[in-house]
């Protein structure tokens, strides 16, 4: 009884952690990670037993709801894959780059120059939030013909993976603003953009921390489950609100975001 119950916790976040994670093409890991660290290891709890076995659940739950998301925003015909596929392939080298050099990245004064920068960012696009870019409508961008700077994604599609690997980071909070600000990108097409882009490199995340036996899998496949059941809705209120209320909700996230990876390297 008590494992059924347990089941039903991690589906309920999981639906929870789509919702947001398909709304704002971000995939959750920012929101399990912080959550099961804090409530489910010792000495709150006994679910994981090291901080591997949190990033490698969580980033199963992402991977899921990525796909679902992805499959979602497909039939609304809103990811651009002349953008997400070379965005995607871009996110792999970047990641392995991250992971090799972590070491010279990773220190407190770079965790909190990099806070402070992300939290300014997020501010700077509550600012621009009713700008023409911010209130861009999906239909009226043409995905198969619109103009962008392809060269310029990939590039900083390379950088999103870079981050990504040495922060522990997921790429769609700066993935999708830079695609907003950036590339010219309405706000649901670089969130369904984004979150393509998401579940192709979580596969690589994914496979390495099964081998390393790093995912716990009755709530990995509990939280996934939730997080593929809540992708869908996440997508049909993303079809529905408004493309500056997206940029409003990640502006948001990217503060709390930056403050807290601040307070990680001033508290080291």
């Amino acid at each position: 009884m008590l494992e059924l119950i347990n089941f039903c916790e991690f589906f309920g976040v999981g639906i929870g952690v789509g919702v947001v994670g398909a709304l704002l093409g971000i995939g959750g890991g920012l929101i399990m990670v912080p959550l099961f660290m804090l409530t489910m290891m010792p000495p709150h709890g006994s679910t994981f037993q090291t901080v591997q076995q949190v990033i490698g659940t969580s980033l199963f739950g992402v991977f899921l709801n990525a796909i679902s998301g992805t499959l979602a925003y497909i039939r609304q015909r809103r990811v651009m894959f002349r953008a997400a596929i070379p965005f995607a392939l871009a996110t792999v080298p970047g990641a392995f780059a991250g992971s090799y050099i972590s070491e010279y990245f990773s220190g407190p004064g770079f965790s909190m120059t990099f806070g402070v920068t992300l939290a300014f960012l997020g501010c700077f696009m509550f600012w621009k939030s009713r700008s023409k870019r911010a209130t861009a409508r999906p239909e009226d961008f043409d995905i198969e013909h619109a103009e962008f700077n392809k060269t310029l994604g990939i590039i900083l599609s390379f950088g999103v993976g870079f981050l990504s690997s040495i922060l522990g980071i997921g790429g769609g909070v700066i993935h999708v603003p830079m695609m907003v600000f950036l590339l010219g990108f309405p706000a649901q097409i670089a969130v369904a953009t984004s979150t393509f882009v998401l579940m192709v490199s979580s596969v690589v995340g994914v496979v390495s921390h099964a081998t390393l036996n790093h995912i716990v899998w009755i709530p990995a496949i509990a939280v996934g489950a939730g997080a593929f059941v809540g992708a869908q809705f996440g997508a049909k209120i993303a079809k529905k609100i408004r493309p500056s209320w997206i940029v409003v909700l990640l502006a948001f996230i990217m503060v709390c975001l930056g403050t807290q990876l601040f307070l990680r390297g001033y508290l080291a």
